[in-house]
């Protein structure tokens, strides 16, 4: 193989030093994974498409660079790289070790490994026979990553997933910096509190993808329907062999109808696709990160499972971006925004119906549970208090009930109003 194919994607082993344009924002919540470069096991990076995982990684290169690591010891290398095609990783690895760095540590990052047949086999050989490298991957599509991983690299690896900026980020990539400490003693000014409302509108609206949050407004619904493409083009339809348009055409009934009940029968009868297909095609959507369910919360497996789920979103601004919609859909938008955040947060969130319904019930390690339920206005509906109250005196083990809202902050009846923007805001 000619090393010179890997010279532009490293190019520090020239200049010394990761292009600025490379780097971006930092993310502090992040944190953890740019640290995972000091330990020997092999880091793995996933998350949606252009979430930010190959920032994170440059981010990773740079911090080695800093600390005084040579260029050379540093090996980048896109697997979607259409000159790569041919190349094994074996072949990519002799070149570089041939013709850049014969012997010392190497640090070699591979971003979309998925792209290549038997990737976790030759990792797991390299990191099996202790050579004197630390990789860190990545990789768009979760179940592809999970189901090789899970078995060949076991013990082997330190996992994360990338998504979209939350609230705190989207601000600080806003340059708007909050003190929380003012926030929980209540002593942010008007105007600070202001700017955070009109920031969450848009953050609601376009979403957090890094780079749509740093382009300018006339490019960011198109860089959404161009990532939505992509998403479904190159990490569902090619990879599944599958007919595009009942694909697109699924995606975007789901986008439309997103924070609602999935009805199988409904989706067949819209769509003229069968229920095994409806059910694959929701696999895949979910192996790509573009979709998520909430089921039922039971304390029965079976019921969980044979009840109706409910669809979320990745990203707002995807949803807005492609979806068929004719009102600004508020309420639903910030229902799609927990529900994220909570996914950002570790949490599994299940909802929760029967005279009235709880939107979303968490369980916590300590086997409490917590009920929300969102009402992104000022004037609570009668409904959103009853479902947590009836929630609470079915399940014994509920510790906590909130209802998210627009501006309205109080503790009423043993409930917990907070608006959405403080309660994004809490960790």
């Amino acid at each position: 193989m000619d090393a010179d194919k890997l010279i532009e994607w490293n190019p520090w082993w020239e200049t010394k030093e990761v292009p600025e344009e490379l780097k971006a924002k930092p993310r502090p919540s992040y944190g953890q994974l740019v640290n995972s470069i000091e330990i020997k096991e092999i880091t793995i990076i996933t998350g949606v498409r252009r979430s930010g995982k190959s920032t994170l990684m440059y981010q990773m290169i740079d911090s080695l660079l800093k600390k005084g690591t040579a260029p050379a010891q540093i090996l980048f290398v896109n697997i979607e790289d259409k000159k790569l095609v041919k190349d094994s990783l074996q072949d990519i690895y002799s070149s570089y070790r041939q013709n850049i760095n014969l012997d010392k540590k190497a640090y070699v990052f591979l971003d979309e490994i998925h792209k290549k047949d038997g990737w976790e086999a030759w990792v797991r050989k390299k990191y099996d026979l202790k050579t004197h490298d630390k990789f860190v991957i990545s990789g768009s599509c979760s179940y592809l990553l999970k189901k090789e991983y899970s078995t060949l690299l076991t013990g082997r690896n330190v996992t994360f997933e990338v998504m979209p900026l939350s609230f705190d980020e989207f601000l600080l990539f806003n340059n708007i910096t909050i003190d929380k400490n003012n926030i929980k003693k209540g002593l942010l000014l008007e105007k600070t509190r202001l700017l955070i409302l009109k920031s969450l509108d848009e953050y609601l609206s376009l979403g957090g993808f890094p780079e749509v949050v740093l382009k300018s407004k006339n490019f960011k619904t198109k860089l959404l329907g161009q990532y939505f493409d992509d998403i479904l083009y190159k990490d569902i339809i090619d990879r599944y062999n599958l007919n595009s348009q009942k694909t697109k055409d699924l995606a975007l009934y789901l986008m439309t109808n997103f924070t609602s009940f999935i009805s199988l029968r409904n989706l067949r009868n819209s769509l003229g696709i069968s229920y095994d297909t409806i059910n694959d095609y929701l696999s895949y959507y979910t192996e790509a990160f573009l979709f998520f369910t909430a089921d039922h919360f039971s304390y029965s497996f079976k019921e969980q499972k044979t009840l109706a789920s409910k669809i979320y979103c990745i990203d707002n601004g995807l949803r807005n971006a492609v979806s068929f919609k004719f009102s600004k859909d508020e309420g639903k938008l910030a229902e799609n925004c927990v529900f994220i955040h909570l996914k950002r947060q570790g949490k599994y969130a299940y909802y929760w119906k029967n005279r009235n319904e709880a939107d979303f019930v968490i369980k916590n390690a300590d086997y409490s549970l917590e009920a929300i339920n969102v009402s992104y206005t000022d004037e609570i509906n009668e409904r959103e208090i009853k479902g947590l109250q009836e929630f609470k005196k079915q399940n014994k083990k509920t510790k906590k009930l909130t209802i998210i809202t627009k501006d309205t902050e109080k503790k009423e009846s043993g409930i917990e109003y907070v608006p959405l923007w403080k309660w994004l805001l809490k960790w």
